[in-house]
């Protein structure tokens, strides 16, 4: 199962446990979820500022965002079997995630996982715009981040 991980940070640099942590957090979600050893995604780490662009250029939401998913497959129903399935990207603002974490209490690792999961979900059809679907997801977020033991 394919994952990418890269940054386009200039100014702060990832370090490689966190770029590892976003690979098995995006791995784990695909395994809960059922998915092929084929499914491919990419997380990049971004600023504010360029993730403010993505959100305002493909949401129409002029301001930035903590997590973006750009789907390649869409539709009801996906092929699981053995073939390559490219899923899409996820696209982290790390400096979001730095103040998430202290917002929330909890470490860096933890948020940026929680995100990427996230992400991830949502490449793969699922939403939070009804009470039930955020109830559905956060359940899914959850188990996966228990699997990773954060």
């Amino acid at each position: 199962m394919p994952v990418c991980v890269r940054s386009l940070l200039e100014q702060t640099p990832v370090d490689n446990g966190l770029t590892e942590l976003a690979a098995s957090a995006a791995k784990e979600a695909l395994v809960v979820e059922k998915f092929s050893e084929a499914a491919e995604v990419s997380i990049v780490f971004v600023d504010e500022e360029y993730i403010h662009h993505l959100n305002r250029q493909y949401r129409g939401v002029d301001c930035p965002t903590d997590v973006l998913a750009f789907a390649m497959q869409e539709g009801e129903s996906f092929c699981r079997v053995e073939e390559e399935l490219i899923l899409g990207d996820v696209v982290v603002s790390l400096p979001a995630a730095q103040r998430q974490s202290m917002e929330y209490g909890h470490s860096l690792r933890r948020e940026v996982a929680y995100l990427v999961v996230h992400g991830v979900l949502h490449l793969l059809g699922y939403d939070h715009q009804t009470e039930e679907d955020r109830r559905v997801m956060r359940a899914k977020e959850e188990a996966v981040l228990g699997r990773l033991e954060l």
